[in-house]
């Protein structure tokens, strides 16, 4: 701890003097991070700054502190102690890289930084104990002197601080953080407007985002009197700052490209900004921040007299997975000074593209000078998400600054198609067929359906499904695999499939569709349901009308057939009750009236039974399949209604034509009027729009309106009438619904610390939270719930944040690290408004520490050699202390301890062994003492006393250490 105490006063006090010596003033850098084992906690953690080296200066850095975001010990913090002896005095124009073991290796800058700028970098590797969001930072006592917009000038005596921010988190995958391939040191010309893109990528896929952030000094500190670079103070003639003449100057940075633009630098010196680059997740239908990378960038402002040479690159193109891209970069410069284009990528850097020449080198802009770009793609590279290539073009005066331009391409890789080649019939069910898939990395083929064709063509590199084209995904099968048989079906239906391969969802991708073959037509022996059509709606006295026509292929048909109806609750499937049984007295149309029913609440859905006559008893019922109801919604918006419906039935209500019947109809009428009264408001074409419809035709805020849907479907078989028209129920509803929804009452479903810890093992490891709530509506809030949102917190301490959005009141959330934590729920209406949250509900850990009082060590019986703590594989002493060692006793195992520090005392007092143990590391918790002092010397048998400090995994931070006292019996 004195050493501790020290060290930070250097840092804080005594860098001042030190920097007149051997001073490590720090330009700019970031901290990038990399998971070495996806089953494992280990990250490599590299620190890269750049800094001011000097025409004699050494580069020196190393003096500050790494903090790794969890509760390490502090000593390994300094980065000092884990270098060689003597800092490395390493000149300009080289990096110096210090390895995880403290080695160093140098190598000369290929950056055309200037001969004041130098670039250092430390790895090292680091393993968390538990899940969750950890921030990596790193902190040196001073950045260079000078800089403009930090502390009026005075930045020497400013420190320099990065920070990164990482998960880890089963649910969201393994994850590295973005990468930064273009220094964070450039130069500008005052008066002219300075581009810069810091080429950065993400090495999984994931989607990245830039926003710009005010530079800091230590953890939630910012820099003193940090101002913007465009501000006022650095302009004699602000308002006509930028590079026309004609406006004031601007900073701002691209948050999809990065490309950074400032327009234009106005007084000479250096500038420092900040950027952070955040990545993006998409799981669960919500894209998921995974972390942050903060970059700390400096500006060079000179006086020159220049213009910035011009790039033109390819458009952004896709292409299939196995096709090859060559295409040629093209470099010019106003001044005819010479130029040189540069690429940066992952694609260069990890993917096999290549540039020539390579390394890039000055040339002559007259012609235009030439980069040869090519790349051989290969199914390994399909992803969700373009590769982005930033080309950078420098000119070379004879006098003054460079200049540069950037220009960004983008390349995404899709998968080809699946050859879907045979479709029969098969039994009971229908067949189908396709050529192994192109792409062994593929991790499964989906296959879609349709009732009635959809023959559309996708669009040159359009992948998946497209959308509102009708097609429902029924089955997903192994990318080996070459067949699937669909039995899921209904009679007299025209079935069409359609399959596409989908990628792992990091980096995520799919194929282009494949193409579409249909089935004509499922044998009709069972009847056929084409009409369910809400005629009333109402709460008590609502009425269905059920129509269906009679099987065309049962063979010998009845003279006086006999139907049952049944009827469930839902969009499909559910508890059917037989309502009525009717003689039929057609082949073609068929109905029945269904009425006292609940149509403004529930949606319900039917089917029709034949009662077979050829059956010996007379009852065997030959089943039609399921249809439902069509369902509508409303959701007020501030002016404006949203209006979704649904069906679940066995024909499409996605007819592709006649182009007259892909329209659904939408009536929109009063509240208090009847459904005759409504009036037309939208033919809507679903093929393009789907069954979602937003009205915002001179609506009142005042009015309630009721709306009510017609759809058309079809079977895709001319032997059954289409369109079937059927209506949805009438809803209500008024624009700009400000009212709130009551807040939810959360409560915990499961298990007591008693019952886990006498029925879990010691190794369990399956850590689920079963939450559920209620909500009374009561007072001035409404009951009219869309959604609940979900908030979770790991500890008291962390922020609460979304995890998510469920229609019912309860929520199972699993695969976590461990039981602890916090949730809130709030429940969402169908306007957006959002109620309170709900009572803060905490989950604990069942924590418990063991340690016996007997041991043996040295006589190497396999049997309590070592003195530790209860756990699955410890050899510990039977609890009679005989020195029997069987099976262990699993509610005394070790559960949830991050942190031991413990300690053996003679019997006169005098500490003679210490030991501090964190979970997830070599130094285990459970402590493995083998009865040697800290000197190495066996101690005598004899009685011991011991303190532990045991630091529990628990939500609430502040009670998590706990003192345990006792003595040991040492024996040998």
């Amino acid at each position: 701890m004195i050493r501790n105490i020290f060290l930070s006063l250097v840092l804080l006090f005594g860098l001042s003097l030190f920097s007149n010596v051997h001073a490590t003033h720090l330009r700019a850098g970031e901290i990038i991070v990399k998971r070495v084992d996806c089953e494992g906690r280990t990250f490599e953690i590299t620190i890269i700054v750049y800094t001011d080296s000097g025409p004699v200066d050494p580069v020196l850095f190393g003096m500050g502190e790494l903090r790794f975001g969890d509760e390490s010990d502090p000593d390994d913090y300094f980065l000092s102690e884990r270098t060689p002896p003597g800092l490395p005095e390493i000149q300009n124009n080289t990096h110096v890289f210090w390895n995880a073991d403290g080695s160093t290796r140098v190598e000369p800058i290929s950056e055309d930084l200037g001969a004041d700028v130098s670039k250092a970098a430390f790895t090292i590797r680091h393993t968390y104990g538990s899940n969750g969001k950890f921030t990596i930072s790193y902190v040196e006592a001073n950045r260079n002197a000078g800089v403009l917009n930090i502390e009026n000038g005075n930045s020497v005596n400013t420190r320099f601080y990065l920070e990164t921010e990482i998960r880890i988190d089963p649910f969201f995958g393994c994850n590295n953080t973005p990468e930064l391939l273009i220094p964070p040191i450039d130069r500008a010309c005052s008066g002219v407007a300075f581009f810069h893109n810091p080429g950065a990528f993400d090495p999984d896929g994931d989607s990245i985002s830039f926003e710009l952030v005010t530079p800091k000094k230590d953890v939630g500190t910012n820099v003193a009197a940090y101002v913007d670079p465009a501000s006022s103070v650095f302009y004699q003639n602000f308002n006509t700052g930028n590079e026309t003449g004609d406006g004031p100057p601007f900073f701002r940075i691209d948050p999809v490209t990065g490309e950074i633009e400032w327009n234009a630098p106005g007084a000479i010196g250096e500038y420092n900004i900040a950027f952070i680059v955040k990545e993006y997740r998409f799981i669960s239908g919500a894209w998921r921040l995974l972390g942050f990378v903060t970059r700390d960038m400096q500006i060079i402002v000179e006086d020159c007299d220049n213009e910035r040479p011009e790039l033109t690159i390819p458009e952004d193109i896709c292409v299939e997975a196995g096709e090859s891209i060559n295409e040629i970069i093209l470099g010019t410069d106003p001044d005819g000074h010479n130029v040189k284009i540069e690429a940066f990528s992952q694609v260069i850097e990890e993917l096999g593209a290549t540039v020539s020449p390579d390394p890039s080198v000055f040339v002559p802009s007259i012609p235009p000078a030439q980069m040869q770009f090519n790349w051989d793609t290969e199914c390994l590279d399909i992803r969700d998400q373009p590769y982005s290539v930033v080309f950078k073009i420098t000119d070379n005066p004879p006098q003054g600054p460079k200049l540069v331009s950037f220009a960004t391409w983008n390349i995404t890789v899709v998968g080809p198609s699946p050859d879907l080649n045979n479709i029969q019939q098969d039994g009971q069910g229908i067949r189908l067929d396709w050529s192994p898939y192109f792409c062994q990395n593929a991790e499964l083929i989906q296959v879609w359906r349709r009732v009635d064709s959809n023959p559309y063509e996708p669009d040159e590199c359009e992948t998946g499904i497209r959308e509102n084209a009708g097609y429902s995904l029924i089955a997903e099968t192994s990318p080996t695999t070459t067949t699937y048989r669909d039995t899921q079906l209904a009679a007299a239906a025209k079935y069409c499939y359609r399959l596409v391969a989908k990628f792992p969802d990091v980096p995520g991708g799919e194929s282009i569709v494949s193409q579409e073959l249909c089935f004509e037509f499922v044998p009709a022996d069972t009847p056929i349901i084409t009409h369910v059509t809400v005629e009333e709606t109402s709460e008590t006295n609502g009425e269905i009308v059920l129509a269906w026509r009679a099987p065309f292929e049962l063979g010998t048909f009845p003279a006086d057939p006999v139907y049952r109806i049944y009827r469930a609750e839902g969009f499909a499937g559910g508890n059917y009750q037989q309502i009525a049984e009717v003689n039929g007295l057609g082949l073609d149309s068929l109905g029945f009236r269904d009425t006292n029913l609940d149509t403004d609440g529930k949606v319900y859905n039917y089917q029709v039974a034949l009662l077979d006559p050829t059956a010996s008893t007379g009852t065997d019922e030959i089943m039609s399949a399921s249809a439902s109801a069509v369902r509508l919604e409303v959701t007020p918006q501030f002016g404006r209604i949203q209006l979704d419906w649904a069906a679940v039935v066995p024909w499409s209500n996605t007819i592709i034509s006649p182009p007259e019947d892909s329209e659904h109809l939408i009536f929109r009428g009063l509240e208090g009027q009847s459904q005759d009264q409504f009036t037309l408001l939208e033919n809507l074409d679903v093929t393009q729009y789907g069954f979602s419809f937003t009205d915002s035709v001179n609506l009142s805020d005042e009015q309630v309106y009721c709306y009510r849907v017609l759809t058309k479907g079809t079977y895709g078989n001319p032997a059954i009438n289409s369109p079937q028209l059927n209506f949805s129920q009438i809803i209500c509803a008024q624009p700009s619904d400000s009212i709130a929804p009551c807040a939810p009452v959360v409560s915990l479903v499961g298990r007591t610390c008693e019952d886990f810890i006498a029925t879990s093992s010691c190794d369990f490891n399956d850590f689920e939270n079963q939450i559920s709530w209620t909500t009374e509506f009561v007072g001035e809030c409404e009951n009219d719930v869309r959604v609940y949102q979900v908030y979770y917190a790991p500890t008291t301490a962390a922020s609460f944040e979304l995890i998510a959005e469920v229609a019912d009141t309860t929520y199972l959330h699993e695969n976590l690290p461990s039981f602890k934590g916090c949730y809130q729920v709030r429940a969402v209406d169908r306007s957006g408004n959002l109620s309170e949250f709900s009572n803060t509900f905490c989950v604990d850990n069942c924590p418990y520490y063991e340690l016996p009082n007997v041991f043996t060590p040295g006589n190497n019986d396999g049997c309590n050699d070592v003195f530790s703590a209860y756990s699955s594989g410890g050899d510990i002493i039977g609890e009679d202390g005989s020195g029997g060692c069987g099976e262990v006793d699993a509610t005394k195992c070790a559960r949830f301890v991050r942190r031991v520090e413990f300690s053996v005392y003679n019997r006169w007092g005098n500490n003679v062994y210490t030991y501090t143990g964190t979970a997830g590391t070599e130094n285990s918790i459970l402590i493995n003492w083998d009865g040697k002092s800290d000197d190495g010397t066996e101690l005598p048998s004899g009685v011991y006393y011991y303190s532990a400090d045991v630091t529990f995994d628990l939500v609430d931070p502040t009670k998590s250490t706990k003192q345990y006292k006792g003595w040991i019996h040492l024996v040998r």
